[in-house]
């Protein structure tokens, strides 16, 4: 297979925004975050049950059906992902995790975004607040769901009108790929 020599070109940014910006090498056009600003996506479970969270979103234009998940090093804090989990963790859902262990690097979009995220697992969580967000800056709904329920509850969501953001297709595979 040959390579595309557009790959090879540098990156022209066609324009910036404070935290979005388009670029284009030769004939690929991509968005990526400013600054190279990576997420993190936070698998939690509590007592057999996930935590999910729902926000709105401007670009769907309502709200979806999350993992909690956030920008490392976005504030510019030199914070580590391991540390921006368990903030996002605990100020989005109330709860906090004792240990965070890394499951790998992935991108959700790759012919489109050049945002990539870290996939971890919080370990030891536990209740410590309410969660919600930041006050006055999100509007996050925490849902504790039971491990068995979760393809009902995803549906059932889905058919209120929310979006799923395609991370959920982790705990939920178990569910779409057995034969029943």
């Amino acid at each position: 297979m040959s390579r595309d020599p557009d790959l090879d070109l540098p990156p022209e940014t066609m324009w910036a925004g404070r935290f979005v910006q388009a670029q284009r090498k030769g004939k690929w056009e991509y968005a990526g975050r400013v600054g190279g600003i990576r997420a993190v996506v936070v698998l939690a479970e509590h007592e057999g049950q996930w935590i999910l969270v729902e926000q709105p979103r401007a670009a769907l234009g309502g709200p979806c059906l999350e993992l909690p998940a956030g920008l490392v090093g976005d504030h510019g804090d030199g914070a580590t992902i391991e540390d921006t989990a368990v903030k996002e963790l605990e100020e989005e859902t109330g709860f906090t995790a004792g240990r965070i262990e890394r499951l790998g690097d992935f991108h959700a979009s790759p012919g489109m975004l050049s945002e990539g995220f870290t996939l971890v697992r919080a370990h030891d969580v536990r209740r410590i607040g309410e969660g919600g967000g930041v006050p006055g800056e999100e509007d996050i709904v925490v849902h504790l769901v039971p491990k068995a329920e979760l393809a009902n509850f995803v549906a059932a969501r889905r058919a209120a009108g929310v979006a799923v953001d395609v991370k959920l297709l982790l705990p939920l595979a178990p569910f779409l790929l057995s034969d029943q």
